[in-house]
């Protein structure tokens, strides 16, 4: 990626914050005054009452992309434009997130660190997801987790796990958390699962309230692929917590990380343990 050649960016906003009108207008008129051109996906535009692009073509057309909201906006669109590969960074609208990192009121000095080429792109893992759904294989990515759950609040799921065709494990409880480094400071964190630093090519399988207390959080190396199936139970699969599908007893599904990386755009000085000691406060 040339650093000094960003010439348009795409814009998604926060779905259902229509308030978010006079922030996208002023983050317009700081690209604009960087001589960037700046153009908005259609749902979001629709929300504002801006006329936008489909986004497929939006990320065909532009250099880098740029949310306005929280990290839950920045991983959807992480999630959907990860075969454009593009640059993407965050522009938070309220608290300061573990990846949207940036305040419009910073946005004008960093607008003009992009322009100059003074900026980061950090590379993070995404997990890659497949399964075969109707006699079609599906693809899906993760850039945080995938929660393989029971079906039911009554039932306790059996999961079977193998590690490059190889028998690992059987997990007995509530489910399993496969986090990316990413995700590790989300749900696998409540659930005792490990810090993982971001640009590390690993992966976790973390059991959710397991039956045996043996059954412990495994770090993985990237290069593994790992199959899971749920042979006496129907269950449910979550992806980043935003889609949700239902898996039949006995389906297979197959997780790995992806070839290519995700690549999040920051300030040169942004340091991840500071975010850490933020959210999490580490060491008050």
């Amino acid at each position: 990626m040339d650093k000094n050649k960003i010439k348009k960016v795409g814009v998604i906003l926060r779905p259902s914050t229509p308030e978010l009108q006079e922030s996208y207008f002023e983050l317009v008129k700081i690209f604009k005054q960087h001589n960037i051109e700046v153009a908005i996906e259609s749902v979001s535009g629709g929300m504002i009452g801006v006329m936008g692009m489909d986004f497929d073509l939006l990320c065909q057309e532009v250099d880098m992309l740029v949310t306005l909201g929280g990290d839950g906006t920045l991983i959807s669109a992480v999630r959907r434009s990860f075969r454009y590969d593009l640059p993407i960074f965050g522009v938070y609208a309220g608290n300061l997130g573990f990846l949207a990192d940036v305040k419009l009121e910073e946005l004008n000095d960093f607008v003009q660190n992009i322009v100059e080429g003074n900026y980061r792109v950090d590379e993070r893992s995404i997990l890659e997801l497949k399964f075969t759904k109707n006699n079609k294989e599906v693809v899906q990515y993760a850039f945080n987790d995938i929660v393989l759950t029971r079906h039911s609040v009554s039932n306790m799921i059996h999961v079977e796990t193998l590690v490059d065709g190889k028998a690992f494990n059987t997990y007995f409880g509530d489910g399993v958390i496969i986090s990316t480094p990413t995700g590790s400071t989300a749900y696998n964190l409540s659930a005792g699962g490990p810090v993982m630093f971001p640009l590390t090519n690993v992966f976790s399988l973390t059991p959710i309230c397991p039956h045996s207390l043996t059954q412990r959080p495994v770090v993985l190396p990237g290069k593994f692929a790992i199959e899971m199936k749920t042979p006496k139970e129907r269950a449910l699969l979550i992806i980043d917590g935003q889609d949700k599908l239902e898996l039949e007893q006995n389906e297979t599904i197959k997780i790995k990380l992806a070839t290519n990386r995700v690549k999040l755009v920051h300030r040169e000085e942004f340091n991840y343990f500071d975010v850490l000691k933020e959210k999490l406060g580490w060491g008050e």
